[in-house]
């Protein structure tokens, strides 16, 4: 007989004995009867079949994994032909006669044969010739064989291959396979449940090609991938393998397997979105922490990250179509440097389990180049239009991580890209991609800067980077994860002291950034290995290194290296007081007092989140030495201090720019406090000339009257001399309080500050011999000027004396004055 190898004659007559099942049924029956020999039925993980054991002369060639038998002796010589009937073609068959495969040795309902280390599942036909095996078109493409090959086919067992067996998932590729179209949409949960019915139990593998018949339409699917698990595990889930194209790994379809499918570009199927599966329902490993990635502190900025940009994206795309809504394309993360931005970007990858984000820094899209510039953000996109335009909705999610955004995506018409118009069309081309005529829904464009004002305002508009998220700098909590995570290398080896409190660390790190408390580690570790350099050598270690540890006192030289961007100027603010506060007068109590209750108001969320204090009264008062006090016993995180002696040689806009951008870092901290010395000279009021610089104090007016952020606290302290100055100018009323602070001026109040100094053996007799020298009662001179004099009289002889003299010439100066 033409093609057919010879098979024992005890196989080829029909036994007495009742049939045995043969190894290779592998398919249950069912009670359907889809064309002329019943179908075949599902497999069950709870009645999973025995493996199969092979006889010696059979083994498979495990370098490849596939059904190859080293002998042939199970093997069958037939040879290809097309195809008698279409309901073979439809059903994914191949007829054999049951001549050459008896119906007592094999199941009538089907069963799985290899040729050529492919796999089909094979039907007896009565009316089929003998010698042949039965192929589409399809399938012979696929296969790589033709009809006038002979063909070595062998029964394949899929159990043989291990224990993920099953098609956890499968994704096809879906085009028309004839001239016959239409633009209905075809239901994907439909479709994935007529596939299943026509399938199931069928070994399928990437590359595969199957003729379908969907509502009188032929169409062609192309396996792309599958992803293999074991339903003998208590989830579907458990023992999974990874996704994977290659078409050596191939599996069995079931009703619990998961389908994709996608468009071919060139085709003209509508897909309509799927209700049941989820395309990016896996975009996050379950178990993510910021802290894991090297990264405190974060956790509320991240939840809202994930509740806008993530959340809808893990339901499946049917529902959220159904919904009406579209997911966000666009992310503005800002903030100071150092805060973590940047951070993320880097390891942003880590907690996603798709594909890697692309990363761009802003600097690299600019090309000198006409055209290529806009050719590069064209390009981020590019994988992104090509997937959509194949799956549409089910297409994966592409993440561009967009770095240093200020750099190219300036307002328009601001002149960026050196006039030559090339900022103007490279933010042209990113607003046309983020929601231009083609929308694109499969694309999560993260943009990070430090200058949120620098960016164009249609980039910020809902539909294109519409959720803005602050990372500001981390609080208590999130500094105490940061320097968990900096010190956790060395707490696990011992090289970190007991006496180092982290949560002690983190209090004293106000206003420290991410970067900044980073750095605060590595300068406690730089003094730790000073201390283990061998002596009179920078290239030794001495023999004691096993002693090696980071102590407190290393911390403690630390602070004095590194100071935070946005913390508090302590050292310009204690050189404001140096003598400290000598409270000689009630009217001082009671400035000390009202000030504590500011910074109370302050403090409290039910109150007011902005107040404003003026400090107003006669030259030498005090009033700078105690707003400084104030500010500093506050315990604010944030306290700057704009002077006049900063600003010396500064034009208007410099001096407008340095103040905005003092206001701008206090809205960055929750709580700050901004102190405004000499308003006069700020302004540059003079009682001659110009008067006073306009640009200076409208942009002061505004600033004063501007209110902080949202969750931030600001409180303003104001010193000026001339309040009639102020009051002229209507920025007298730009303040919530007005204290007065008055100049010493009772004899009594000059005798307690002499004490307080300890300088002057007898108090008395300075204040009896300035009495006598002005013949008066009163002082009318102002702290300053009295504490410059005491150290002044301590160089004399006679202190009492010189006190005396010199207190007298400055009461004499300021009623002349």
């Amino acid at each position: 007989m033409f093609g057919r190898k010879q098979v024992p004659e005890a196989q080829r007559q029909p036994s007495s004995q009742p049939p045995s099942r043969s190894p290779y049924s592998r398919l249950p029956p069912d009670n359907a009867d889809r064309y002329g020999g019943g179908s075949y039925g599902r497999p069950q993980p709870s009645s999973q079949p025995q493996s199969y054991n092979p006889p010696p002369s059979e083994k498979h060639d495990s370098s490849r994994g596939h059904a190859r038998t080293a002998s042939r002796s199970r093997s069958w010589q037939l040879q290809p032909t097309k195809s008698p009937k279409p309901q073979f073609h439809f059903y994914n068959m191949v007829p054999v006669s049951p001549f050459d495969f008896p119906l007592e040795q094999f199941n009538p309902q089907g069963f799985y044969i290899a040729i050529n280390d492919f796999v089909f599942t094979a039907k007896q036909d009565e009316g089929f010739q003998q010698g042949y095996v039965g192929l589409s078109d399809f399938q012979r493409s696929w296969a790589g064989i033709a009809l006038s090959d002979t063909l070595f086919v062998t029964p394949f067992d899929p159990f043989q291959e291990g224990q993920h067996h099953f098609l956890g998932s499968l994704d096809a590729e879906i085009s028309f396979a004839g001239r016959r179209e239409t633009d209905v949409p075809f239901d994907q949960d439909e479709l994935q449940t007529a596939f299943t019915r026509m399938y199931e139990n069928q070994v399928l593998a990437p590359g595969e090609r199957i003729l379908m018949d969907w509502k009188s339409l032929p169409i062609l699917l192309v396996v792309k991938a599958v992803q293999l698990t074991d339903l003998s595990m208590n989830k579907q889930s458990a023992g999974a393998q990874p996704t994977t194209s290659d078409p050596r790994v191939r599996g069995i379809l079931t009703n619990q397997s998961q389908m994709g499918f996608f468009k071919d570009p060139k085709s003209k199927v509508n897909l309509k979105a799927s209700k049941k599966r989820a395309a990016g329902n896996a975009i996050l490993t379950p178990d993510f922490k910021f802290e894991d990635m090297g990264i405190g502190g974060l956790d509320k900025e991240f939840s809202a990250i994930f509740r806008r940009a993530f959340a809808s994206r893990i339901f499946p795309p049917g529902l959220i179509e159904a919904m009406g809504i579209q997911h966000v394309k666009g992310i503005l993360l800002f903030g100071p440097p150092g805060t973590g931005k940047t951070l993320i970007a880097r390891r942003i990858g880590k907690m996603l389990n798709a594909r890697e984000p692309k990363v761009i820094n802003g600097p690299e899209v600019l090309n000198k180049f006409v055209g290529q510039s806009e050719e590069n953000v064209r390009k981020l996109f590019a994988d992104a239009e090509k997937e959509y335009k194949e799956k549409g909705d089910e297409s994966g999610l592409h993440i561009i991580i967009f770095d240093e955004l200020d750099a190219v995506c300036k307002q328009r018409g601001s002149g960026a890209g050196g006039g030559t118009g090339v900022g103007d069309s490279v933010v042209n081309q990113l607003l046309s991609k983020l929601d231009g005529v083609d929308q694109l829904n499969n694309i999560l464009l993260i943009g990070m800067t430090n200058r949120l004002d620098m960016i164009d305002d249609a980039l910020l508009r809902p539909g294109r980077l519409e959720v803005h998220m602050e990372i500001s700098l981390p609080d208590e909590s999130g500094r105490v994860q940061i320097l968990k995570i900096h010190t956790a290398k060395m707490r696990d080896s011992g090289n970190l002291d007991r006496d180092v409190d982290l949560v002690e660390l983190a209090a004293r790190t106000k206003n420290f950034s991410g970067a900044e408390i980073s750095g605060l580690v590595r300068s406690a570790t730089s003094f730790a290995l000073q201390r283990h350099v061998k002596v009179g050598t920078m290239a030794g270690v001495s023999d004691d290194l096993d002693t090696l540890t980071v102590n407190l006192d290393d911390f403690e030289h630390a602070f004095e290296d590194v100071k935070p961007a946005f913390g508090v100027a302590e050292d310009e603010m204690e050189t404001l007081f140096r003598g400290g506060i000598i409270q000689f007068s009630p009217f001082i109590n009671d400035i000390v007092d009202a000030g504590r209750l500011i910074v109370k108001q302050v403090q409290d969320q039910d109150s007011a989140p902005r107040f404003r204090a003026l400090l107003w009264g006669p030259p030498g008062s005090g009033k700078t030495a105690l707003a400084a006090k104030l500010a500093l016993d506050s315990s604010f995180p944030f306290i700057k201090l704009i002077t006049p002696d900063n600003m010396i040689g500064f034009s208007e806009t410099m001096k407008t720019n340095h103040m905005r951008q003092i206001f701008e870092d206090a809205y960055k901290s929750p709580l700050s406090i901004v102190l405004i010395d000499n308003i006069e000279s700020i302004i540059e009021w003079v009682r001659i000339g110009p008067r006073f610089s306009n640009p200076v104090l409208q942009a002061l007016k505004a600033m004063l009257n501007k209110q902080p952020p949202k969750n931030h606290r600001l409180l303003v302290l104001a010193t000026a001399t001339e309040r009639h100055v102020l009051q002229e100018l209507n920025l007298y009323q730009s303040f919530d309080q007005k204290i007065a602070v008055p100049t010493v001026n009772s004899h009594e109040e000059l005798e307690f500050i002499l004490e307080q100094s300890h300088v002057f053996k007898n108090p008395t007799a300075a204040t009896k011999e300035l009495r006598e020298i002005t013949r008066s009662d009163s002082v009318g001179v102002g702290i300053k000027s009295i504490l410059l004099a005491i150290d002044t009289a301590k160089q004399d002889d006679d202190r009492e004396g010189r006190l005396a003299s010199t207190l007298a010439s400055l009461k004499s100066e300021a009623e002349y004055l």
